[in-house]
This record gives structure tokens, C-alpha cells and sequence, in this order.
């Protein structure tokens, strides 16, 4: 029996005169991997961020765990969604300061496992001294990367991954697209140009065509 978690019901997108999406359906249930494919514009990562409450659809409606999205239930979707984006230029202060900062948050604290962070920065080629590292100073594709690990970090079970692998090497992109895939506990729903998530059990879903 599936167990539906999130579910755009005939959602719109308006962007200024312009409507670039139209009545747009999907339901999305535990354990399920879906794919958003569409040209650029066309209102996939609006998609993402509407069960975060950080987009709204100019007409229809999402619901979570069976329960219409708004700002009451918002906060239940928050609990077991994370929220990863490509755009993290989000932090003056070392990695190390980020880090800890965002674990100070009360929602957050005690979720910190040490070990299993440096597990995941040598997984994903990081040496030990990137902790150091004033975050402002990364690169793209290492400022992915750790949102990356933060977001695995948090333990949340539902990911919205908006275009995370985009500023990665080939092989970095398998490493993280493998980890992602092979957690089936999880439920995903990608936005991705990279052929890498493309898999046997990813269902793709186009988007605005």
C-alpha cells in the first residue's frame, strides 16, 4: 500500500504576466525517486520549494501527509523535508562556524554526529583541514558539497535536491547521486540536467511541456 507524503494538486505558476506552468498534477509517495525534467523557466524549482512554504502556487493546492499546506502545517512538512539547493552563498565565517551554528538551532541540536562528518568529507574528497576553511572561500562545487553533507547531516527523510551535483566533477556527481539512490528509506524528488540520476527506479516527470 503506498503511503502518499506530498501531492501537487492542478498547481499554477505565474511569473509576473506570464504563466509558465499550468495546472500541474503529481502525487508522491514514501520511497518514491522522481526526476523533474523541463527547459529552463519552467517552474521546477518553484516546485521544490512550495512544501517548504518558501514558494506559493498562483492557483491549486499541495498537501502533506494528506493535509493541506499552509502556514499551520507548514511546520509539520519543515520536520521531515530537507530543502537542498545549488545557490549556498550563505555564510561569512569559517566551515567549522557554519556548521556549528546551524546545529545551535534548536530544532537541530543534538543532531550533530562527528564521526559521521568526517566519514562523509573524505567520502566526498574533502581533506580534514576544509574545516578550517573560511566558507566564503570554497568553491561552487565545494560549497555544494557541503550542503550536501549538512542536509544528510540533519536526518531528515524527504530531500528536494535542486540541481546539487551541478558544479561537480563526473565522478563526484555518481558519488553523491549513488548515496542518495541507495538510501530506499528515503523519498527524493530531483531537479537535475545530469544523466546521473537517471536510474532504473527514477521515474521522470516533465515539467511545463
Amino acid at each position: 500500500m503506498n503511503t502518499e507524503l506530498l501531492k501537487y494538486e492542478d498547481v499554477s505558476i505565474r511569473y509576473g504576466e506570464k504563466e509558465v506552468l499550468s495546472n500541474f498534477n503529481l502525487d508522491i509517495n514514501k520511497g518514491d525517486r522522481i526526476l523533474l525534467k523541463g527547459r529552463s523557466g519552467s517552474g521546477k524549482s518553484t516546485l521544490l520549494k512550495m512544501p517548504m512554504g518558501f514558494a506559493h502556487p498562483t492557483r491549486g493546492r499541495i498537501f502533506f501527509n494528506n493535509h493541506l499546506l499552509d502556514s499551520d502545517t507548514v511546520w509539520n512538512a519543515r520536520k521531515r523535508i530537507a530543502y537542498v539547493s545549488q545557490d549556498l552563498d550563505i555564510y561569512e565565517g569559517s566551515v567549522n562556524e557554519f556548521i556549528e551554528e546551524v546545529f545551535s538551532y534548536s530544532f537541530n541540536q543534538g543532531k550533530l554526529d562527528r564521526t559521521k562528518l568526517r566519514r562523509l568529507l573524505v567520502y566526498l574528497g574533502f581533506q580534514k583541514d576544509v574545516l578550517e576553511m573560511d566558507f566564503e572561500d570554497l568553491s561552487g562545487g565545494e560549497k555544494q558539497r557541503i550542503g550536501i553533507i549538512m542536509s544528510v547531516l540533519i536526518g531528515k527523510d524527504i530531500y528536494l535536491l535542486d540541481e546539487i551535483t551541478s558544479s561537480l566533477d563526473g565522478a563526484l556527481k555518481e558519488k553523491v547521486a549513488n548515496y542518495f539512490l541507495e538510501r530506499k528509506e528515503w523519498t527524493l524528488v530531483i531537479i537535475s540536467h545530469d544523466d546521473v540520476w537517471e536510474k532504473r527506479d527514477v521515474k521522470v516527470i516533465p515539467v511545463g511541456v
